[in-house]
C-alpha cells in the first residue's frame, strides 16, 4: 500500500510490537531471576517471601499479553497447518483474513472489557488478598494493552489483506538446510 499515513501507522504498529516483544523477552529473564532468588532464600537462608509468586505471576501476565501482537505478526500462534498445505493459495487468503477479522472483533471486546475492569480495579482500590497486597489494575492494565496491540495488528494484518498482499504463511516444520534446499 502506498498511501504514506498507512505506512506511518503500520510501521508504528510494528515498531510498537517490536518493542514489546523486547519487553516482554525482559520481563521473563526477570521473572526467572526473582523465581531463582525465591528458591535461594526460601531452601538455603530459610526466608520466607510471599512476595515473589504474585509479582512473577504479574510478570508473566504483561509478558504474554504484549508479547501476543508480535507473535500473530509472524503468524506463530496455534494454527491448522495442514490446511496450508491442502488449500490453494486464495482459499488460504480467505481463510486467514476471515480468521483475523473475527480474531480482532474477539480481541477487541475483551480489550475493551478489560480496560473497563481494569478502570473499576484502579477506581476502587482492588488488590490481591495477600499480605504484600498489590493493585489488582496493574495486571488488568497490561491486559488490555496486550489486546489493543493484538486487535491493531489484525487491523493491519485485515487493510493488507484486503489490498492484495499476500499474507505469510506460517513455515512451521518445514526445516531447511543452509544451501535453503528442504530436508
Amino acid at each position: 500500500m502506498n498511501n504514506p499515513l498507512w505506512r506511518l501507522f503500520s510501521g508504528t504498529v510494528r515498531g510498537i510490537n517490536q518493542a514489546m516483544a523486547y519487553l516482554s523477552a525482559s520481563l521473563i529473564l526477570v521473572c526467572s531471576l526473582v523465581l531463582v532468588y525465591e528458591v535461594v532464600t526460601r531452601y538455603i537462608l530459610n526466608i520466607s517471601n510471599d512476595w515473589v509468586i504474585e509479582l512473577s505471576i504479574f510478570m508473566l501476565i504483561a509478558a504474554t499479553f504484549l508479547a501476543a501482537a508480535h507473535t500473530q505478526r509472524e503468524r506463530g500462534h496455534v494454527g491448522i497447518e495442514i490446511l496450508d498445505e491442502v488449500m490453494s493459495k486464495r482459499a488460504s487468503r480467505i481463510r486467514l483474513l476471515f480468521g483475523d477479522i473475527l480474531s480482532m472483533l474477539f480481541c477487541g471486546l475483551v480489550a475493551y472489557l478489560s480496560a473497563v475492569y481494569c478502570h473499576e480495579a484502579w477506581d476502587q482500590g482492588w488488590t490481591t488478598s495477600s499480605t504484600w497486597g498489590p493493585k489488582l489494575w496493574i495486571p488488568y492494565f497490561f491486559m488490555s494493552l496486550g489486546m489493543l496491540l493484538l486487535t491493531l495488528q489484525f487491523i493491519v494484518q485485515i487493510v493488507e489483506g484486503l489490498m492484495g498482499k499476500a499474507p505469510e504463511l506460517p513455515k512451521h516444520g518445514h526445516a531447511t538446510t543452509t544451501s535453503g534446499q528442504g530436508g
